[in-house]
C-alpha cells in the first residue's frame, strides 16, 4: 500500500511517500536536481513499487522548497538537514525496519556522500555529481563542457572508422571550433581534484566513509564518464579491495537509467537490500 506523510525539518512541514512492505530492510530514496519525489517520468514511483513488491519498505520526499514542502530551497549541499529528518520519520513510520539503505542519482549520489555520517547502513550511488557549481567564469561559459578526455578519445575513434563522419569532414560540414576543442581534450591528462573543489570533497567522504557502498555507473553518461576520470584513482582503490565498496559499470548513456535500463537498477538495489549471510 502506499501512503501520503508529511514531517518536520527546522521548522518547515515535508511532503512524503511510504510504500508499504513487511521487510526489515528499506529503501531511502533521495531525489536529484530539483526533481520531484516521483521523479521524471514517474521514474522513482515506479522504483518505489518495484522493490516494495519484492518485501521492501520505500520512502519518498520532496526536500524544502520543491514539490509539496515548505520551505527555501537551498539545493542539494544544504539538503543535510532534510536526508537526517527524512531518516528519522521513515523508522518511525515502518519500525520493524532494521536496516535503511539509501539511494541517490546525480547530485543526490553527491549529497549523500557530502552530509555523512547519516544513521544509514548503506549506500546505493548512481551517476554521481563532480561539476563545480560555479561555471560561468569560463571563456567559454556559453559553450556546452566538453566530456572527459577518454570519452571523447572514444567518441572520436569511432567517428573516424565511419565513413560518413569523413565525407562530411571535407564537406565542410563539421563545426572545426569544436573539432579544435575536443582534439586539445583528448590530449589532457586526468588531474587529481583541485583542492576545496567538489570531486576533492566527495574523494574525502569515500576515504572516510564507513558504512558499504555501491557505485553505479552508466558509462555513456557524461556525468558518470567525468566522476570515473575525475576519480579515477579511488575508484580503482575500490575495485581493487571490493570489501564493503564496489562499483558496477552498465554499457549505457542514460543518466537515470530509464526504460529497460531500469531493470538493471532495480536489480542491484534489491542485491543490497537482501540479508547478509
Amino acid at each position: 500500500m502506499r501512503r501520503q506523510l508529511t514531517f518536520a525539518c527546522e521548522g518547515a512541514t515535508l511532503a512524503a511517500t511510504l510504500d508499504e512492505a513487511p521487510g526489515t530492510a528499506g529503501l531511502l530514496i533521495v531525489s536529484g536536481g530539483n526533481e520531484i519525489r516521483s521523479g521524471a517520468h514517474r521514474g522513482m514511483a515506479m522504483l518505489a513499487q518495484r522493490v516494495a513488491e519484492a518485501g521492501h519498505p520505500v520512502f519518498r520526499f520532496d526536500r524544502r522548497g520543491i514539490g509539496d514542502s515548505e520551505g527555501e530551497n537551498g539545493g542539494y549541499r544544504s539538503s543535510g538537514p532534510d536526508i537526517a529528518a527524512a531518516i528519522a520519520a521513515f523508522g518511525e513510520a515502518a519500525p520493524q525496519m532494521a536496516r535503511v539503505v539509501a539511494f541517490g542519482n546525480c547530485d543526490a549520489a553527491s549529497a549523500l556522500l557530502l552530509h555523512q555520517p547519516l544513521a544509514l547502513d548503506g549506500l546505493i550511488l548512481a551517476n554521481p555529481w563532480t561539476y563545480e557549481d560555479n561555471c560561468g567564469d569560463s571563456e567559454e561559459a556559453d559553450e556546452p563542457a566538453l566530456p572527459p578526455a577518454s570519452a571523447i578519445r572514444s567518441r572520436y575513434l569511432a567517428r573516424l572508422r565511419d565513413p560518413k563522419s569523413l565525407l562530411r569532414l571535407v564537406k565542410g560540414e563539421i563545426d572545426l571550433k569544436k573539432l579544435a576543442r575536443g582534439l586539445s581534450a583528448m590530449r589532457k591528462k586526468p588531474a587529481a581534484p583541485a583542492f576545496g573543489s567538489l570531486a576533492d570533497e566527495l574523494d574525502a567522504a569515500l576515504a572516510e566513509l564507513f558504512c558499504p557502498v555501491t557505485i553505479l555507473l552508466a558509462t555513456g553518461d557524461r556525468t558518470a564518464q567525468t566522476f570515473m576520470e575525475t576519480l579515477a584513482p579511488s575508484l580503482a582503490h575500490i575495485e581493487a579491495n571490493r570489501g564493503s565498496m564496489r562499483v558496477e559499470r552498465l554499457a549505457s548513456p542514460s543518466h537515470s537509467f530509464a526504460g529497460d535500463d531500469g531493470e538493471w537498477l532495480a536489480g542491484r538495489i534489491l542485491e543490497q537490500l537482501r540479508p547478509t549471510l
